[in-house]
């Protein structure tokens, strides 16, 4: 429950620069990658969404603009889900300040649950997924979005340069918060070693798991089945 605290510490103390900076940090292809992960999960207006690790509701967002009008956000940090709240009007009333491992809803309620660059936050990842599992209706899908060590042993190279120097100092001038930008790369590098996505989801009981890596393999798209 150590690292619940931390990543809540983090996330609430960073939240009114988190937007700027993720689209500053990712060069603004962060809309890309959360457009291309609904793509292929086939999501459609008559889905019903839960979106987990929420933020301050960009995947929400994208998703509305693609016709799904039923979503609920939740999310760990209540400074992030005000500032979703701030930015649009529909989501009042469809957030919740959640864990994943112990998500406040019924069995079999949602037909897709999406999750960006959250996993890796996760105190328990299995305990997650299987919590996922529980409130997903049969045939319902969870799509993740995360990031990856790239193969390419060239972009890995340029990748960790970047993550382990140039990110952490542009998160710290920006956000003022020292531990912020250096828990990420962090927490990217374990992930990448320790997380297997395809395994845990098969775990947790998900059938037809398929993981696609792009952009020169630095994100990865998990979509995985009930």
């Amino acid at each position: 429950m150590e690292k619940k605290k931390q990543v809540q510490r983090i996330f609430d103390s960073i939240s009114n620069k988190y937007d700027l900076l993720n689209h500053l940090l990712s060069g603004g292809i962060d809309y890309y990658w959360r457009k291309k992960a609904l793509k292929l999960s086939k999501i459609n207006s008559n889905s019903k969404l839960l979106d987990v690790a929420c933020g301050t509701g960009d995947f929400s967002i994208a998703a509305k603009k693609m016709g799904i009008t039923k979503i609920t956000g939740a999310d760990l940090s209540l400074n992030m889900l005000k500032l979703f709240n701030n930015k649009v009007n529909w989501s009042k009333g469809n957030v919740v300040e959640s864990v994943a491992e112990n998500l406040p809803f019924k069995d079999e309620v949602f037909t897709n649950i999406t999750v960006a660059f959250g996993v890796r936050n996760f105190y328990d990842i299995l305990e997650g997924f299987k919590s996922f599992y529980r409130v997903l209706k049969p045939n319902g899908k969870v799509t993740i979005l995360e990031f990856r060590l790239p193969s390419n042993p060239i972009v890995k190279t340029i990748y960790l340069f970047y993550f382990k120097n140039i990110l952490p100092l542009i998160g710290r001038i920006i956000s003022k918060d020292k531990e912020a930008y250096t828990y990420l790369p962090e927490s990217v590098g374990e992930f990448n070693e320790k997380v297997q996505l395809k395994k845990l989801l098969s775990e947790a009981g998900f059938t037809k798991v398929t993981v696609k890596a792009i952009t020169f393999g630095i994100v990865q798209i998990a979509i995985a089945e009930k």
